[in-house]
């Protein structure tokens, strides 16, 4: 499988950057004791962090705001998740404990403070393509909601759009009987090369600790 950046996403984003991690034979089950703990106790950090500080002091937060506003998404009307994570630990709304596949992609993302995408790698068919959307672009959210990508980051394969920084697709959805996975990680532009590559390693190391199989890690720009 092919994984590119579009022509016109370089143009708005010459910086931009795209983790890729494919992972296959995996098994997705109940999250171990050793996450659920993890994710519990970094949620209650979070949270008494955020009585001290709002969420535009977070600079990885702001960032990705500031880069909706460059491709011409309203960040006050359509967030980027991991900045909608964050809000949801300021009011004490914590995350529950999913699956195993959900609890490790949400626990990198509230560390890293960046958007991450995970999706059942055998929904999705032939290039995948991150890009803007167009105004044709829209997807049933996980949330069951109906949302269009007109002018938003998306990523799009053989059937259409799939997933986001903002809400991920039912259609792509990792579930208990997923065994190959993809995971699409939104870096800010500001972040150096070698950074990158080394928070993909822990992602897929952990990712693998957890549900075995093997991954393969690749950096888009």
């Amino acid at each position: 499988m092919n994984y590119i950046v579009s022509e016109e996403l370089k143009r708005r984003l010459p910086s931009g950057k795209f983790g890729i991690i494919c992972y296959r034979h995996i098994e997705v089950g109940d999250s171990p004791q050793m996450l659920k703990g993890r994710l519990q106790l970094f949620q209650e950090s979070i949270y008494i962090e955020l009585q001290e500080k709002t969420i535009h002091d977070i600079p990885e937060l702001a960032e990705w705001r500031h880069l909706f506003k460059q491709i011409g998404t309203d960040p006050a009307r359509y967030r980027p998740s991991s900045e909608s994570l964050y809000r949801r630990i300021q009011k004490k709304h914590f995350l529950p404990s999913i699956h195993s596949a959900v609890d490790v992609n949400n626990f990198f993302s509230l560390y890293y403070k960046i958007p991450l995408g995970i999706y059942d790698l055998d929904r999705i068919h032939g290039t995948v393509t991150v890009t803007i959307g167009a105004e044709q672009d829209e997807y049933v959210a996980l949330n069951g909601r109906t949302v269009n990508f007109a002018n938003k980051l998306v990523s799009k394969d053989a059937y259409g759009p799939f997933g986001s920084p903002i809400v991920d697709s039912e259609r792509t959805a990792v579930t208990r009987d997923t065994k190959n996975a993809l995971q699409i990680v939104y870096f800010p532009p500001s972040i150096a090369k070698d950074v990158a590559h080394r928070q993909l390693e822990a992602m897929q190391a952990m990712f693998t600790q957890i549900h075995g199989g093997e991954a393969d890690v690749q950096l888009l720009e």
